[in-house]
């Protein structure tokens, strides 16, 4: 019964002892017994791969120094693909001793330039296809030219475009100047934007300039061309600076009844050159004028006015700004969205363009003149007599 509850009384009892850990520690080797006879250890065999194996284990690998060409090469004598042909780890080949005959002097050698030029022939033939290239790119109308025109033309739209006040000072200059019997911004300012449009660069004075003899609101085509005219001869007549070689541009508004009871205001603009003998008109577009306001200025106007016979003493665009509540120089946007210097523009640009028109034609008849004059002068040429075919003959 003891027997039997000591063998299953504890089960870790049937358990047995853990077995001996690996150990990774060698060992010592006992020493020889006394009095018996050393014998050296066996010295061990170390192969090929035990070598590699400490090598990729070192970290501190020797350097050595093993030159590419060995030191008793002259490499004096040696070329830029030879020396690199030698650090690839070819072998060099060996220098050739020149031939003696061959002498040293380049001097005395004569070149044949023949092959070099007949080589060179489609390049530097002046109508080759580079050289042309070339010629046509650096030309007044290649591809230099375009591109630099091109940039400056960008870079003016963008300062214009950054200060719109740039734009008058970027276009003037040029050979065309022309004077405005006006010194009103919304006069001189469009008729410099047409001129500079229609030639490039044009340099447009305004100078003051009064229309004498005509009424305050001249009334019909014929007294706003007589105004537009006395402005042109007054300002000729009495500013220094207005000489005959410049053209001058003048503005006169009008009130005009074109249908019964129905009037419109307009612009008469007129262009004077008297060195070509040019005189050019245009009228700008027409703004219709209610009949009220035309009653207010024939009332204003007084029985005894001087000039009651060229229109009214009061201008239209008085009675147009009282009624609309605006400025003189902005009723007619007010009234019609249109402003008078966009007016003023539109009809520029058409003078600007048959003053171009016309200088091209003067210039061509006086060249006509100028030819006729040389040859009128020249004359018949004499020479000798002829035979029948045209042939001089000798003299006798």
């Amino acid at each position: 019964m003891s027997d039997s509850k000591k063998k299953t009384g504890n089960i870790l009892s049937n358990v047995g002892p853990p077995s001996e850990l690996p150990s990774f520690i060698t060992a010592n080797v006992a020493a020889p017994p006394a009095g018996a006879e050393s014998v050296p250890p066996a010295a061990p065999m170390v192969t090929a791969d035990d070598t590699t194996k400490r090598e990729e284990t070192d970290p501190f690998i020797p350097t050595t120094f093993s030159p590419a060409i060995p030191a008793s090469k002259d490499t004096s004598q040696f070329t830029a693909d030879q020396a690199m042909a030698a650090a690839a780890g070819v072998r060099p080949a060996e220098p050739t001793l020149p031939d003696q005959s061959v002498g040293r002097d380049f001097a005395s050698m004569i070149l044949n330039p023949e092959p070099v030029a007949a080589a060179l022939s489609p390049i530097t033939q002046s109508g080759s296809a580079l050289f042309g290239w070339m010629k046509g790119a650096v030309s007044g109308s290649g591809i230099l030219q375009k591109v630099a025109e091109k940039a400056k033309n960008s870079v003016d739209t963008i300062v214009t475009t950054l200060d719109p006040q740039m734009k008058e000072y970027i276009n003037s200059g040029g050979d065309t100047e022309v004077i405005v019997a006006s010194d009103k911004d919304d006069k001189v300012r469009p008729i410099r934007e047409a001129f500079q449009t229609v030639f490039g660069k044009a340099t447009i004075i305004g100078l003051a300039a009064q229309a004498v003899g005509i009424a305050a609101q001249p009334v019909g085509f014929a007294a706003g061309l007589k105004g537009a005219e006395h402005r042109i001869n007054s300002i000729r007549a009495e500013n220094p600076r207005v000489d005959d070689h410049l053209p001058v541009v003048a503005v006169e508004n009008f009130v005009v009844e074109l249908f019964p009871d129905q009037w419109f205001e307009a612009g008469a603009i007129v262009l004077f050159d008297y060195a070509k003998n040019i005189l050019l008109k245009t009228v700008t577009q027409m703004t219709p004028i209610p009949l009220p306001v035309i009653a207010a200025l024939q009332a204003d106007t007084p029985e005894d006015y001087m000039l009651k016979d060229t229109g009214f003493a009061t201008t239209v665009g008085s009675v147009m700004a009282r009624n609309l509540n605006t400025s003189h120089t902005e009723w007619h946007r007010s009234y019609t969205s249109v402003s008078r210097s966009e007016m003023i523009l539109t009809a520029a640009k058409t003078i600007a363009t048959l003053y171009k028109h016309a200088v091209l034609d003067y210039e061509l008849t006086v060249a006509s003149q100028v030819d006729s004059a040389v040859g009128a002068t020249a004359g018949p040429s004499t020479t000798g007599g002829d035979g029948g075919d045209g042939t001089p003959q000798p003299a006798e």
